[in-house]
């Protein structure tokens, strides 16, 4: 080997990642998984977060507000999601799941599942949960492009 090929970097985290993402991306059809990837996203947020603000879930999932807006209006009429004025402050509104979004967002993820066997097949169990924990914990220090 010599000493060029020996100095070059590591692929880094973030470039491996994204492959991962695309990779998730890609066998995710929606012939197979029944929605798109956005909306099951948005789902699964949702459900993690009842009544949730419509501008904070669009900041939480790095979305600009207008594509938030198409995502719900979507959502809204396949009857996944409800919109409503939040009472204390007419500007915001407040999305909920509804129980024919639970149903396809678990439907959604019985069919992921097999995409994610693929996908980190080669991680243990125990691999897989930390992953995830990892996953989880670098989510929650995510500070939104704007600041919020």
């Amino acid at each position: 080997m010599s000493a060029r090929a020996a100095a070059r970097p590591v692929t880094g985290t973030i470039v491996l990642l994204t492959r991962l993402a695309r990779a998730v991306f890609l066998r995710s059809s929606v012939d197979l998984v029944g929605m798109n990837l956005r909306n099951m996203v948005v789902l699964a947020y949702l459900r993690d977060h009842p009544s949730a603000s419509q501008q904070v879930m669009t900041e939480q999932l790095s979305m600009d507000s207008n594509t938030g807006v198409l995502v719900l209006n979507d959502l809204e009429d396949l009857e996944y999601v409800e919109r409503r004025r939040d009472p204390a402050d007419r500007r915001r509104h407040i999305v909920d799941l509804t129980d024919a979004g639970l149903e396809a967002l678990e439907h959604a993820e019985v069919a992921q599942g097999s995409i994610e066997d693929e996908i980190l097949g080669g991680l243990s169990v125990s691999e897989r949960a930390e992953f995830r924990r990892l996953l989880v914990k670098a989510l929650e220090g995510q500070v939104s492009p704007g600041g919020a």
